[in-house]
């Protein structure tokens, strides 16, 4: 295990951590999350020594080996295989199985592991070192952002993968689906200290704004309580008979301190603004095709059209196309062959991953975003500024000291300036923390236009895609169905490929992937048959609650009126009439319950079964 205690950092008159305290047990798998610029980075570079804290410990035991993912590339071997086998283990040193099977998963072929590292991209490099890290099986794993890099299949390798991590494991990333799938723990660093629990990040986060609630209402109770005493104090310290007890309340006052309010932190809050938009579809594509000069073909004979209201979802492996295809759609390159019908008050607005380096370094953060728009002025710049969290003087930082999560937010106000009915979004994710991932979802979400967008995060595919276009096994399709519908029906290649790859006694031992679809399907179904009628008779009782607490304030406001009236009559049949509903009311809570704890019961005895087929 490895354990922090009292933990204090400052990087000048900013203070990241004040007597933070918590422990990584033996073989938990904790994830740490919190704001950008909350130190959660500072922290990993702390356990392996390179910050120092101001004060407190980090405690780790003898020969406890920790293992970095390091975003620097350097590399020395002449293939990727020697490259990545470099991390074995001494007692592993000849099995470059171990090496060649995390490539694999990590979306490397066969041929990829005989090329020299170099002639990768710098994505594919940070993935070499990502293999590396994972073979050298260290006691604790420190992963920061390992999803940056990586597409959504071999996300879902790698969530696997961790899974079964034999040791501990710290895990920043602000993909919530995939830290939700790996961890045990969740450690937030929250107002400078460390919350921990056992559970996920939604958990967590419950917790946290619980704590909050209760905080905020008791110091609400004690200011004005101090309110009621100051007052007390003021209007009798002159006279004699009452000095004791005035003397009492100021000695309160000295010995309780007022708690202090907590302090905002920004967050994220955002819209996209639509443009009004007269007609059904957007854009409509028809046989198209596109490769770069002396290059593949990415794609071709693709058609399909973006309705108004469309969330398209473009998914794939890396390197196939997929941010072409959308700089092809936003008209930045032209296709080989076929059309792009766009309507003529279709109004396009393009987050492109590789616009962050277009950039002017010399400009303010209001500066860049006023530029995007001729009509935008000052004040407009500075709302948007601040919806992106520069607020004050932040907005007038300069783009050349910001950090890549900032450098996203001033491309997403950007963005937002001008009204649109098409999105374009290229990894918008990419640099952002979790908290403004989720109102980025939010934001996409409640946007009355189309949307386009290619994303790895499987938060995002099950909760907005109506519709995907797929990259995988060498060509390009469609799939009208949830991602849910897709993963169960179709699946990835790379999934069935490592499943084929599996050793013969592995796949022996797991049961068919079709026998486990339909093994689930019935599971389903009968979970289905056995909670309606528990969940129609939860909602029976809840109805007939409702009407009965309406019909008990109707009662109230007529007594209340009789008793005005001073009706004698009235008051006392109404007064019968309230109690019989409260009885009645009383009784059918107590049924509510009962129903509903049966209904629970069925549904976690369903998941069990769910649970053991994996």
């Amino acid at each position: 295990m490895i354990s922090f205690s009292g933990i204090y950092k400052a990087f000048g008159a900013q203070v990241l951590f004040e007597d933070l305290s918590f422990a990584v047990n033996r073989r938990e798998r904790v994830g740490l999350v919190g704001r950008n610029g909350h130190g959660k980075t500072t922290l990993l570079r702390m356990v392996i020594g390179e910050v120092e804290p101001d004060a407190g410990e980090i405690i780790v035991p003898k020969r406890y080996r920790i293992g970095y993912l390091d975003q620097h590339l350097r590399f020395g071997q002449r293939t990727v295989l020697e490259e990545a086998a470099l991390g074995l283990p001494e007692a592993h040193r000849e099995q470059t199985w171990r090496a060649e099977k995390i490539l694999s998963g990590l979306g490397f072929t066969a041929e990829d592991m005989t090329r020299p590292p170099e002639v990768f991209s710098g994505g594919y490099q940070v993935r070499l070192n990502l293999a590396r890290l994972l073979v050298s099986e260290p006691d604790l794993l420190l992963l920061d952002e390992p999803t940056n890099y990586l597409d959504v299949v071999s996300i879902r390798w790698l969530s696997r993968f961790l899974c079964m991590w034999p040791a501990e494991l710290i895990l920043v990333t602000h993909d919530r689906s995939f830290m939700d799938e790996v961890v045990t723990h969740t450690v937030g660093i929250h107002r400078r200290r460390a919350r921990k629990i056992e559970g996920n990040t939604q958990k967590l986060y419950d917790q946290i704004v619980l704590e909050e609630e209760v905080y905020e209402k008791t110091r609400a109770n004690d200011e004005k309580k101090r309110k009621e005493i100051e007052r007390f104090i003021q209007r009798f310290r002159a006279k004699n008979t009452l000095a004791t007890r005035v003397q009492s309340r100021i000695k309160y006052l000295e010995k309780h301190r007022p708690l202090d309010a907590l302090e905002r932190i920004p967050t994220l809050d955002f819209s996209f603004r639509a443009a009004a938009f007269p007609a059904k579809v957007a854009l409509r594509v028809e046989d198209l095709s596109f490769a770069y000069d002396d290059g593949p073909t990415l794609f071709s004979r693709l058609s399909f059209e973006v309705q108004q209201h469309d969330r398209v979802c473009v998914i794939g492996q890396n390197g196939k196309g997929k941010s072409t295809l959308l700089r092809v759609l936003a008209g930045k390159l032209s296709p080989r062959r076929g059309s792009i019908a766009r309507h003529p008050r279709l109004l396009l607005g393009h987050f492109d991953q590789t616009n962050v380096d277009t950039l002017d370094e010399r400009r303010t953060v209001v500066e860049e975003i006023q530029g995007a728009d001729a009509e935008c002025v000052p004040q407009t710049a500075r709302d948007i500024a601040g919806a992106m969290m520069f607020e004050g003087d932040d907005a007038l930082k300069r783009v050349s000291i910001l950090s890549g999560g900032e450098k996203s937010r001033v491309m997403l106000g950007k963005l937002i300036v001008a009204p649109c009915n098409l999105l374009l979004l290229d990894e918008p994710t990419n640099h952002l923390d979790m908290d403004s991932c989720d109102s980025l979802l939010a934001a996409v979400d409640a946007f009355e236009g189309a949307v386009v967008m290619v994303t790895h995060d499987e938060m995002f595919l099950h909760t907005l895609a109506t519709r995907f276009i797929v990259f995988d096994r060498g060509r390009v399709t469609l799939y009208d169905r949830s991602y849910h519908d897709f993963l169960e029906t179709v699946g990835w290649e790379l999934d069935e490929r490592l499943d084929r790859a599996a050793p013969r006694a592995a796949r022996a031992s797991t049961p068919d992937k079709k026998a486990l679809r339909q093994e689930r399907a019935k599971i389903l179904q009968e979970r289905s048959r056995a909670l309606a009628p528990l969940e129609a008779r939860v909602r029976k009782i809840e109805t007939h609650i409702m009407a009965r607490e309406e019909e008990a304030k109707e009662v109230a406001d007529a007594l209340t009126a009789a008793s005005v009236a001073g009706d004698g009559s009235a008051i006392g049949d109404l007064s019968r009439r309230s109690a019989e509903l409260a009885r009645a009311i009383d009784a059918a809570y107590d049924e509510l319950a009962a129903a509903t704890a049966e209904c629970e019961r069925e549904a976690r005895r369903f998941d069990a079964k769910l649970a053991e087929l994996g």
